[in-house]
């Protein structure tokens, strides 16, 4: 009952609220009754339900302008997995989420690559996109380790603006300068 409770003092105008009594209806179902909710029939095929629900749920927020909750009553049926931002780890922490914190067996935080990773990681991506060639100096991948610390999804920025940077400046390799551009553009 408190559920319900606090679900109702929640603004329809910010919030789409999608509450799932049943959360043992599994992944699938779970996946279909959010595309529904959405006035869409679920795809057939499991990796196009998955795709078309997290398209549903970014529909939700940028075209309606509202931040999606999934609300899974009796969700302590399930046996799951949660995978998050470092942000993951304090919203656990607060008091409203204490049964569930209480009921984690296990935590894992992936720490940052070495520079080796970093530098091994960088190389491997540009290889997927095509050139064959150094494309960053090793003064450019030392500066965007030390300021990702490691983290892929900053070092994946750090690079996009250091590509940016090099391009602008209408040349063809990205040094420690280009690496420095990226630096303050992500920071500031």
């Amino acid at each position: 009952m408190s559920v319900r409770t606090v679900l109702h003092g929640i603004d329809p105008s910010k919030h789409t609220v999608l509450y799932l009594p049943n959360p043992v209806i599994g992944v699938r179902g779970i996946h279909e009754a959010i595309v529904t909710a959405f006035g869409q029939q679920p795809s057939h095929l499991g990796s196009r339900l998955t795709a078309q629900t997290g398209l549903a749920l970014a529909a939700a927020r940028e075209e309606r302008g509202r931040t999606p909750v999934l609300v899974l009553d009796e969700a302590h049926l399930l046996s799951c997995l949660l995978v998050g931002q470092p942000t993951l780890r304090r919203t656990m922490k607060l008091a409203v989420l204490a049964a569930l914190e209480q009921r984690t067996a296990l935590r894992y935080t992936m720490p940052g690559m070495t520079s080796t990773e970093t530098a091994s990681y960088i190389k491997h991506h540009l290889g997927l996109a095509g050139p064959s060639d150094q494309l960053f100096t090793d003064d450019a991948v030392t500066l965007i380790h030390t300021t990702s610390r490691g983290f892929p999804r900053a070092n994946n920025n750090l690079c996009l603006q250091s590509l940016v940077a090099t391009f602008a400046a209408g040349k063809s390799l990205v040094d420690e300068k280009a690496a420095q551009s990226a630096v303050t553009e992500v920071l500031d």
